[in-house]
């Protein structure tokens, strides 16, 4: 069974083609991204009217794209690359509602005029979906570094991005319980404003790791949040505190003095230290609470999904400290893909779920596990 993915729900126009390659491997054909990045990093954050445009100019390209690079042969250029598809998935939600409508409306049409069945996907479910790809074409094989055994259930599942950060452990295919999640800022939304605090580009992820290798983790005291939830999440004080550390750091007390002009004040030896007190304390309060249910609930694999799983920081740290091994997918697969969005389209195949109807089915922004 070959799925074409489709992917819009930020600022990345997506696509990609996976197969069912038996015993219990999915193999990884194609994979397209178009990204409006480097428009929205003028604006420090995704600016909604920006993607949604982008998306409209790329999702047609990108998925031609995805189909050519996994199933065009030199001699077979007219060939109908189409009738290689079993099926068509797309993500539903959650996100952008302007940009998840190009990807849902461009899927529906599709699925209409192509004769396939349609799989509506939920974006944060999936991300963990992408460490189920355990290979992929030879074309692809240098490109891609990925686990070599698909994870068994149970799972614990650590899912980090811009706008979710959360705990789940899943008993087998679309059967979980969310032991825990964020009740404020995401951790990669926090990064992000450290980000904007210390005068670093947008994504924050990236930049604040970045500039934390020249600085000492250990010099600047910031606090993990306390949650009366066993395995919920806090941001929000850990950012307060960067930017008290900022300001003590001026020698400013005052804590009116405001966060856009602390940047300019601030020594680049002093924007390290913060940057990795902060990355490195971040970091070991998901570790914290990833070990903590390990032992509660020990899970057969690990998995963390999402864009901060890209974070060489955080797996270092769960390397060091979780008593099993874990099998990291590619850094280029933890971000938004549409690969991710294919393999749970498999699954949900094999588990016997209908595909949607084409014609009735709408964007969930809102949508959660």
């Amino acid at each position: 069974m070959k799925i074409l993915g489709i992917e819009s729900s930020a600022d990345e126009t997506a696509a990609a083609v996976v197969e069912f390659a038996g015993q219990r491997r999915l193999r990884l054909l194609s994979n397209s991204v178009a990204s409006s990045l480097d428009l929205q990093k003028v604006y420090g954050g995704i600016v909604p009217e920006i993607a949604a445009r982008s998306h409209l100019e790329s999702i047609i390209p990108v998925i031609d794209q995805a189909l050519s690079q996994a199933f065009a042969r030199p001699g077979l250029a007219n060939r109908n690359l189409w009738s290689s598809i079993d099926a068509i998935a797309v993500t539903r939600g959650p996100g952008l509602g302007g940009s998840l409508l190009i990807g849902v409306l461009t899927a529906r049409t599709l699925a209409i005029l192509k004769n396939k069945p349609l799989y509506a996907v939920n974006h944060v479910e999936a991300h963990v979906y992408a460490n189920f790809i355990t290979s992929s074409s030879s074309s692809l094989s240098t490109i891609y570094q990925l686990p070599t055994t698909a994870p068994r259930f149970p799972i614990l599942a650590l899912i980090v991005s811009g706008g979710h950060t959360q705990l789940v452990l899943f008993e087998d295919h679309f059967k979980y319980q969310v032991l825990g999640r964020t009740q404020d800022d995401a951790v990669g939304e926090a990064f992000d404003k450290v980000a904007k605090i210390l005068g670093l580009p947008y994504p924050g992820g990236p930049s604040v790791e970045i500039a934390g290798q020249n600085g000492d983790p250990t010099k600047v005291k910031l606090p993990k949040a306390k949650m009366p939830g066993k395995y919920d999440f806090s941001y929000s004080g850990l950012k307060t505190a960067v930017l008290r550390a900022g300001q003590s750091a001026i020698g400013e007390e005052d804590y009116s003095f405001p966060s856009y002009r602390l940047a300019s004040r601030l020594s680049e030896a002093q924007k390290a230290d913060i940057a990795a007190s902060f990355s490195y304390v971040a970091i070991e309060a998901l570790v914290d609470k990833t070990i903590q249910a390990y032992d509660e609930f020990a899970p057969k694999s690990v998995v963390i999904a999402g864009g901060v799983a890209a974070s060489k920081e955080l797996r270092r740290q769960l390397s060091e400290r979780l008593p099993t091994k874990i099998e990291y997918t590619d850094i280029k697969l933890c971000t938004d893909n549409a690969a991710m969005i294919a393999a749970h389209a498999y699954y949900q195949a094999k588990s016997g779920k209908k595909p949607v109807d084409p014609k009735a089915l709408e964007i969930s922004p809102g949508l959660q596990m």
